[in-house]
């Protein structure tokens, strides 16, 4: 099942994608966004609901909103794929712990969204990579059964501006939470239609060109790993996003860097799930 969060006419709302529309689950369920829903452990209703109603809106007919786009926590992992782990001076060895930083909620938008390039900087840069996001929440879960308590997956570009990010000496908050900067949509993937959960192909193109392409089967810390480790020292809850890190390719480690300028369209595609696109423009001050 796909689930999605959108606004139209102005009021925002979630569904379920079915025959190219969007069955409209809030006027089916209690539940006010797809977090609730989560919450209320409402996902087999959810699916029910989809299966015996027609849809509501056209996809056309909606803006896309990032799928959780009241998440309490957006949780992100650096440096997760081994080519990208070698980019660093220091990556002699694979590291022992995950990198961990946060992002907040404005700092994304949903699918077909424009992401914007602040006047403080022109070195935009693109990340492509998976989120998972809770739906069952667990402290101190073992590896074993993490994937009892991810109720499904997205995509994200992880949009950073990369002389932010030097700022402090031991941290990376800056460049990574500038207003509208990143992307995550276009929807949520429930597990049962991803057989191949933990070998995920992700593929980001700029203009069309292909930019990153790895598979979620290489990285350092797995799904199952990072559910676990995040557990042991805070409670994942319903709604919570874990980003699982970016492959080899951003723009910052071309031979010159190449920045996303303005008019420029980013497009991130995972087998399974689908494509976030997003263009780029210029922030109005």
């Amino acid at each position: 099942m796909r689930l999605l969060s959108f606004k139209r006419r102005g009021e925002a709302s979630f569904g379920a994608v079915k025959d190219g529309g969007i069955v409209e689950l809030p006027l089916r369920l209690r539940a006010r966004s797809l977090r609730e829903l989560l919450e209320a452990e409402l996902i087999d209703a959810a699916r029910d609901v989809a299966a015996t109603s027609a849809p509501d809106h056209a996809l056309g007919d909606v803006r896309f909103l990032p799928p959780v786009p009241d998440a309490e926590r957006i949780i992100c992992i650096g440096v997760n794929y081994p080519e990208r782990n070698a980019e660093y001076r220091d990556a002699s060895e694979q590291p022992k712990y995950p990198s961990v930083f946060m992002r907040t909620r404005e700092s994304l938008v949903g699918h077909g969204e424009p992401i914007l390039r602040p006047p403080e900087s022109e070195q935009l840069d693109y990340e492509g990579e998976l989120v998972m996001v809770i739906g069952t929440e667990g402290r101190r879960i073992p590896p074993a059964r993490a994937r009892e308590h991810v109720a499904g997956l997205t995509i994200m570009n992880e949009g950073t501006i990369r002389d932010w990010v030097r700022h402090g000496k031991f941290n990376v908050t800056q460049g990574k939470n500038f207003a509208r900067s990143g992307s995550m949509g276009p929807w949520m993937v429930t597990p049962d239609e991803l057989p191949a959960f933990d070998a995920l192909r992700l593929r980001t193109r700029v203009n069309g060109e292909l930019r990153q392409d790895d598979t979620t089967a290489r990285l350092m810390f797995p799904f199952a790993a990072l559910v676990s480790y995040l557990s042991t020292f805070m409670t994942l809850r319903p709604g919570d996003l874990i980003s699982t890190g970016t492959p080899a390719g951003a723009g910052a480690r071309l031979d010159p860097p190449r920045w996303l300028r303005p008019g420029d369209r980013v497009e991130i595609e995972v087998d399974g799930i689908g494509v976030l696109a997003n263009d780029v423009e210029d922030e109005r001050t």
